[in-house]
């Protein structure tokens, strides 16, 4: 992961050499923005950026503004960061195509630990073949998902979740697995943020959401019905 370029964008100085500070000493080099317009310039003019680390409040154009911005260019991994705390806002987040949600105070290790597990998921996708599941297929060069040919809209969680559990094909995983593998063992969100998942997985999976099985009180499987 060494050498990847993140772009680190709050508007408070001191967050902003905190964060860049620990991404330095891990081998990562770093460029910055202190408000929203200046984030979609530096994005746009920038063709070598692995990851955005995004504040939500923001001058100029808030977090949830250049993250939709981003998402209609580019997949690349995006971490929302924010004060905010609240389980609506961080579903929102993700809706909208954040890949991880971190609220302050933080640990900078912690921040970095998420860095380093979102940029490994991004490297081991790229690094596989397409994938067809009587009808699913998932593209991991394309970062896509298609249906009978139709491409599925899924957000970055989803994909990822969607990924793991094909990965997985036929095994039972477990919800605590799940969150673990997905959304990383420092996530300090609850077991409910994998069914929510599912649940939405499900729907834009639609004719073939009864992939996903439902194993009562334990978790979920992905297998394809014979």
């Amino acid at each position: 992961m060494k050498g990847k370029k993140i772009l680190v964008v709050d508007d408070e100085p001191l967050i902003r050499k905190l964060v860049t500070d620990f991404l330095k000493k891990e081998g990562y080099s770093t460029i910055e923005a202190e408000d929203g317009r200046k984030a979609l310039e530096v994005f746009s003019n920038e063709e070598d950026i692995d990851l955005v680390i995004l504040d939500v409040m923001l001058p100029e154009y808030d977090g949830w503004t250049v993250c939709r911005e981003i998402r209609k260019k580019s997949r690349i991994p995006i971490m929302m960061l924010t004060a905010r705390g609240e389980e609506f806002d961080e579903i929102f987040g993700l809706d909208i195509g954040a890949d991880e949600y971190i609220a302050k105070p933080f640990s900078p290790n912690i921040l970095i630990a998420r860095v380093n597990a979102v940029l490994r998921r991004v490297a081991s996708i790229e690094n596989n073949d397409s994938k067809e599941f009587n009808g699913l297929t998932i593209d991991h060069n394309a970062h896509q998902v298609t249906i009978e040919g139709y491409t599925v809209d899924l957000s970055p969680k989803e994909y990822d979740l969607l990924i793991y559990l094909t990965e997985n094909y036929g095994k039972a995983l477990s919800r605590e697995q799940i969150l673990d593998k997905v959304w990383g063992y420092d996530y300090y969100g609850d077991l409910r943020t994998v069914d929510t998942h599912i649940n939405r997985l499900r729907i834009k999976l639609d004719s073939k959401s009864n992939y996903v099985h439902t194993i009562r009180g334990y978790g979920y499987r992905f297998e394809v019905e014979k």
